[in-house]
């Protein structure tokens, strides 16, 4: 048999590592890291399980077609034209009906997405949308009103910082190994590492100091510091009065948000608040506060995330060694890549979910995924009546399903393309199976950063099973539609030589080192004259006359979170470095392995009261709703607080591993598919009671 090593981007979550795979046969031996962008072979457990994932003969295998109830598992098997022609006639019978904007698609987001974009445009429905309200559209919009940038603007320049700060962002567990490298690297370095949170997790056993933090006062917190920072002058004041508008009315109201404030609200002593202002005030700029990732939190992170950007801003962290780089683009060094969704028409009708017009400052570039049960139940702003469901699965990520579910009863046309049973896809009219990572080529994207460049997801192995890519998939189904010309390719070869045409670059060059740099060093722009803001003003803006002139106050005066009523505890989720959240990896039969269920973290104290002993089954219930999970009692825990992993109680019945498995925290939030001012649900606002069962 013949060996080959191929380059490729893992997709065993969203951090889509660079990975170097050895394959002997058509079979895969093992997944590294790819050594050439991470140092090392270094690779988190999920990606080195993806070759279970290729094998594995739990999942669509085939078309499959809805032959009973939504929800009830009688299917059919089709071949691949039946299943394509059902699709389409559909979609062509919803568009006859009520328009193309009745048709909305979603996926998981990030940088691989041009084939369902230039799809969904194509047909001329503005209504592309991702999973970030479920994680992170607060920061994401904040960081646009801020800085005109979005989260993934700025790459973190962690090896040469000196302080990094972490509210929540769980680095070292919820992990992308690139990322969790290079903070330890940092810390080997002699930088510090703050982490504040309301549980002790891996990123709190590095930290050098670690707050646990009454819940939902993270607002006061970063009040305060801006407060110190800036009555004691320790901001750079080069940089704010250079790069940045709004400064006095930032000044003015943080005065009321002293140390003392804070300390009253947030549990951490006011001596403590002041040295972490000095502290990072002195390291400046090589200072990182970090933006957040899963950053739906409450319904004021919006603010939250801003004040955490004003912080970066006042340290002059932007563009600074140790700091936040701002991105640069393929596009910044006069090689951009060709691209389909350039070429399709524009659609001009305004969106279902509101962004732009009922939500004026929240960007429809991510969407708003909890918006759509309340669209399909009230048919306002217009009736939509087709929903293509692409990697994502918001039945097992958004909060409240049941009530999704019953919206998504008036859908005439349910359709999900993924590589697993999902739980959308188990309540869907058709359910199209796409090649693994391991399986398929995809498109070129760019990879942006301080030295900008491409990178390739490349086909390691043959197919197992009848699937699909997804650029032959939405192509097929554009042919059916009558608009096939935006996908004018016949192979994926074909489409990757198309976008590169003009760069000098083949496909050819991807297979040295998986990637391509277009540049030796890193770019990095005079912070004198050369910053690029993409603001209004072309600054950072404390002060946001865009926010003001929608509507929106460019700052909220701190409110103290939801009253905890006697018997309730604050239910706060999380992931861990096994598996992905939505329970893309839990069926895995390897990772199902070490982590096959989760639990329930509760103060040894609180248990104590409760009656409740290490490993005992208990109820946990919120509005009528209730979930059955073991204890695991902690006194590195707030009081307030119970947690537990989210991704679990899978009701998926072939998913043999995993179905049935621990509880799901989704069902418990009931009320939360809603939308925060920063476009995120607010899913820490969820409280339950807990009890022994006896």
């Amino acid at each position: 048999m013949s060996s080959k090593r191929v380059y490729s981007i893992c997709a065993m979550c969203t951090g889509r590592c660079p990975i170097v795979v050895d394959v002997e046969g058509n079979e895969v031996e093992h997944i590294w890291g790819n050594p050439h962008l991470l140092g090392g072979y270094n690779l988190c457990p999920r990606g080195a399980a993806g070759k279970a994932l290729l094998n594995d003969t739990e999942r669509p295998k085939n078309p499959m077609i809805r032959d009973g109830e939504r929800g009830s598992g009688k299917w059919r098997s089709a071949s691949w034209d039946e299943a394509l022609d059902y699709v389409a006639d559909g979609l062509k019978k919803t568009i006859e009906k009520y328009g193309a904007k009745s048709v909305v698609l979603s996926d998981r987001g990030g940088a691989i997405t041009e084939f369902e974009k230039t799809f969904i445009a194509a047909i001329g429905s503005p209504n592309y949308f991702n999973h970030h309200a479920t994680c992170s559209n607060s920061i994401h919009n904040a960081h646009l009103s801020v800085a005109g940038l979005a989260r993934n603007g700025v790459t973190y320049d962690y090896k040469n910082a000196k302080y990094l700060v972490s509210f929540g962002r769980n680095l070292l567990e919820s992990l992308v190994t690139g990322e969790a490298k290079n903070v330890i690297d940092m810390i080997e370095n002699g930088g510090k590492l703050i982490h504040i949170d309301v549980r002790w997790n891996y990123t709190a056993a590095k930290a050098d100091r670690f707050f646990i933090i009454n819940p939902g006062t993270d607002y006061a917190l970063a009040l305060a510091l801006i407060h110190v920072i800036i009555k004691d002058s320790l901001y750079d004041a080069d940089f704010v009065n250079r790069w940045t508008v709004g400064f006095e009315e930032l000044a003015n109201f943080v005065k009321p948000y002293t140390p003392e404030f804070a300390e009253k609200e947030t549990g951490i002593s006011a001596a403590e608040i002041v040295k972490l202002a000095h502290d990072v005030g002195n390291a400046k700029p090589s200072v990182i506060f970090h933006l957040g990732w899963m950053t739906a939190w409450y319904s004021n992170d919006f603010y939250l995330r801003r004040a955490i950007c004003s912080l970066n801003a006042l340290l002059g962290a932007y563009e600074a060694k140790g700091g936040l780089i701002i991105n640069k683009t393929p596009k910044d060094v006069g090689k951009p890549l060709k691209s389909l969704l350039a070429q399709v028409p524009k659609p001009t009708e305004p969106r279902f979910d509101g962004c732009g017009t009922k939500y004026p400052h929240l960007s429809g570039q991510w969407g708003l995924a909890q918006e759509l049960a309340h669209v399909l139940l009230t048919d306002e702003p217009y009736p939509v009546r087709a929903y293509i469901v692409f990697r994502h699965d918001p039945l097992a990520s958004l909060p409240d399903p049941d009530y999704i579910r019953s919206a998504f009863k008036k859908l005439d046309l349910l359709v999900s393309i993924d590589v697993n049973y999902s739980e959308t896809g188990w309540f869907s009219d058709v359910i199209l199976p796409e090649d693994t990572y391991l399986e398929r080529t995809d498109h070129v994207i760019a990879r942006n950063g301080p030295k900008p460049g491409y990178i390739l997801r490349q086909a390691a192995v043959q197919r197992r099973f009848d699937t699909r890519p997804r650029s032959w998939i939405f192509k097929e189904l554009a042919n059916r539609l009558g608009v096939g010309q935006y996908f004018p390719y016949n192979s994926i070869e074909e489409l990757i030589a198309w976008q590169l045409e003009g760069t000098g670059y083949r496909l050819e060059d991807f297979n040295e080192k998986g990637y391509i740099e277009l540049v030796d060093k890193p770019i990095m722009w005079d912070r004198t004259n050369g910053l690029k803001f993409k603001t209004p003003s072309g600054k950072i803006e404390f002060f946001s006359k865009k926010l003001e002139d929608a509507g929106v106050p460019s700052f909220i005066p701190y409110e103290k979170p939801i009253e905890l009523k006697p018997g309730r505890f604050r239910l706060v989720t999380s992931k861990c470095a096994i598996h992905t959240q939505g329970r893309t990896t839990s069926n895995n039969k390897l990772l199902n392995e070490y982590v096959n269920e989760n639990h329930l973290y509760i103060h040894e104290d609180k248990a104590s009261e409760l009656g409740i002993k290490e490993g005992d089954l208990l109820e946990v219930e919120n509005e009528g709703e209730k979930q059955y999970i073991k204890a695991k009692l902690t006194k590195y825990i707030h009081p307030e607080v119970v947690f537990m992993l989210h991704g679990f109680g899978d009701s998926v019945p072939l998913r043999t591993r995993s179905y049935g498995r621990g509880a799901s925290d989704i069902r418990l939030q009931k009320g939360l598919a809603k939308v925060a001012i920063g476009g995120n649900c607010p899913y820490t606002e969820c409280t339950v009671s807990v009890k022994k069962v006896k």
